[in-house]
């Protein structure tokens, strides 16, 4: 059963509280960031192994399963816009459908331990790329190709809240 793709533009984050999962972005610093991403990667290996990890709570919704997936696959994805805007200009990054790549990566079909293995990694690889960011570099700055601009400082807080927001997800969903 395919998901309606989420649309919404979330870059919001950086300046206000999720009414959601109450992630405050507006509280969040680059340097507070690898502490939330270390901090959030020790909740998935639980989550991901558990009993149902595969299964849907509805037709709307995302497995535990698909969001770990998601989540291993945006920490890799924020570590290469991170690269590219230290050693390029103002760089455009590359669309990114993480809805295709739900469906073309098979995310519900995938092993949960290795989710859950490649999910630590990833998360370990972006909290340390953050961690290393000089303060004469905060201000560079990357365009999502639907024309968000960021700093280096606002990507970092807007990227902490999507590992947050899904293990929130995860975890309501179960309750």
């Amino acid at each position: 059963m395919a998901i309606e793709p989420d649309t919404k533009n979330w870059t919001w984050v950086i300046e206000s509280a999720c009414p959601e999962c109450g992630y405050d972005g507006s509280t969040v610093t680059i340097r507070d960031v690898p502490g939330i991403i270390e901090a959030n990667a020790t909740g998935w290996p639980g989550e991901l192994a558990r009993a149902g990890v595969r299964d849907r709570p509805d037709e709307d919704t995302w497995s535990a399963l698909e969001y770990g997936a998601h989540v291993r696959d945006v920490h890799r994805k924020m570590t290469e816009r991170l690269a590219l805007m230290l050693a390029e200009d103002a760089p455009t990054f590359p669309n990114w459908d993480q809805d295709a790549t739900a469906i073309e990566d098979h995310y519900g079909e995938q092993d949960p331990a290795t989710v859950a293995r490649e999910l630590g990694e990833a998360a370990h690889r972006a909290a340390r790329a953050f961690d290393n960011v000089r303060d004469d570099q905060l201000e560079r700055t990357g365009l999502r190709s639907d024309g968000s601009a960021f700093t280096v400082a606002t990507l970092a807080t807007y990227y902490a809240h999507d590992p947050v927001h899904h293990l929130w997800d995860v975890r309501r969903d179960r309750a």
